[in-house]
């Protein structure tokens, strides 16, 4: 299991309302700023993402290489799959696969694939087995 994922955006605030918008109908909701001076030395300020008092998601300034990150965010149900990834389209995410079961890896795997505005892959997925 995955405790925290950290990518680098080349615009903080920018980055910050997409995810906001995306995240929020998947319930990630609690957002957090870590102030990097109060870690070790040479730590970057952070934006953190999360829902459950469990942060897990976070921002940094920094060099992108969108192609080099695929993050995959569970959601609850097919609508919820829809409306993060009609919230991330709305926000400027790039279509990389509309809503639909990827029949590919098994017909209960329903999810929709953006690419948000630095490139890195994300997909919204709802797996009905594992629910």
């Amino acid at each position: 299991m995955l405790d925290h994922v950290f990518l680098s955006v080349s615009d903080l605030g920018r980055s910050v309302a997409f995810y906001t918008a995306a995240l929020a109908p998947l319930g990630i909701t609690q957002r957090v700023d870590y102030d990097g001076k109060d870690g070790p030395p040479g730590h970057p300020d952070l934006k953190g993402f999360g829902a459950n008092n469990r942060i897990f998601f976070w921002l940094r300034p920094g060099t992108v290489e969108g192609a080099a990150a695929h993050v995959g965010f569970v959601a609850t149900s097919q609508a919820e799959v829809d409306a993060a990834y009609a919230a991330a389209m709305a926000a400027g995410a790039t279509n990389n696969g509309r809503p639909g079961a990827r029949l590919y890896y098994d017909p209960r795997y329903y999810a929709a694939n953006v690419l948000d505005p630095d490139g890195y892959s994300l997909e919204f997925t709802y797996k009905s087995w594992q629910h």
